[in-house]
């Protein structure tokens, strides 16, 4: 027996499907907008806040040209604006060289950080040891749980060590903390990746006359760049952005970014376009990392996610 359709019906149930897909698009395509708005709305607030004056931030103007007319006010008071950048500012000279100690203690302290960590990470992953009573997974858990204990509890003990040391108001101090700062994560992330590659290829380059450390280069560590890619930039942007070791151990020499746009608030009140400009500059350099090298941080957070 033969059901027959009307033409009438089928038309209206593909009517109805079309509508539901574009119904469908447009409520998920406008709750991605606005989430997107959600969080670029406080990167627009700051750069926007570097170009207004005191009377536009405390009215809370939004839209330059429409509730506020743009001015380098902000900027100009670090000699970056337009008419002053190639004019002699000591306040663009002290920015600089604030800038500078948060790159060089980022990158270092990064590197260390991925160096050392994926050597342990890959051990770990690789190798089962014995301490005491911990064995692989409590020696991971003891790395993974320093990131609970909070820095304030730290804060003591390396005040009274950087000054035996020798270290307090120095680069190379805040590079050696922030590299025990951030180890924890890398051993964690590239743990994970390591995990994901069979170790039949260690075996099989064993076997072809390769040492461990001959497999680890050649073999294993290009496979696992991307997870080395992202534990690298996480590493950057916690660096880049820790504020409390660099109030605490540094004096003049070594202050970084963040420490320079906390200092913009006086006992007169906040330079808020002062530390606007500020933060919009500390924002850029990351921005620009999360653009260009997103897909390596995607591909190093999901690894091990699905095996």
């Amino acid at each position: 027996m033969t059901i027959v359709v009307p033409a009438e019906t089928t038309a209206h149930n593909e009517t109805a499907f079309r509508a539901t897909v574009i119904i469908s698009r447009v409520l998920t395509y406008g709750a991605l907008l606005l989430w997107a708005f959600i969080c670029l709305f406080p990167i627009y607030w700051t750069v926007t806040t570097s170009m207004k004056v005191a009377v536009d931030v405390t009215q809370g103007h939004l839209l330059p040209w429409g509730d506020f007319k743009p001015d380098w006010r902000g900027w100009r008071s670090l000699g970056l604006s337009p008419d002053t950048i190639f004019g002699t500012s000591t306040v663009r000279s002290e920015f600089l060289s604030r800038f500078g100690n948060s790159v060089v203690t980022s990158i270092g302290a990064s590197t260390l950080a991925v160096i050392i960590g994926s050597l342990a990470a890959y051990g770990l992953s690789r190798f089962e040891y014995k301490f005491a009573w911990m064995r692989n997974k409590d020696i991971s858990f003891f790395f993974l749980s320093q990131l609970i204990l909070p820095p304030v509890v730290l804060a003591l003990p390396f005040l009274v060590l950087y000054r035996e040391l020798a270290l307090l108001d120095t680069t190379v101090g805040l590079m050696l903390l922030y590299t025990l700062t951030v180890l924890p994560i890398v051993i964690w992330i590239m743990r994970d990746q390591f995990d994901t590659i069979p170790i039949e290829l260690d075996e099989a380059a064993l076997v072809d006359g390769l040492s461990v450390w001959g497999a680890f280069w050649h073999i294993i560590l290009p496979i696992a760049l991307p997870g080395m890619v992202a534990a690298y930039i996480l590493s950057i942007v916690l660096c880049w952005n820790e504020y409390f070791f660099a109030a605490l151990l540094t004096s003049s020499d070594a202050k970084t970014l963040p420490v320079m746009v906390a200092s913009q608030t006086g006992s007169q009140g906040i330079n808020w376009w002062s530390m606007a400009a500020l933060s919009t500059t500390a924002i850029a350099p990351l921005a620009i990392i999360g653009i260009f090298l997103e897909r390596y941080i995607v591909k190093g957070l999901t690894a091990g996610a699905v095996k």
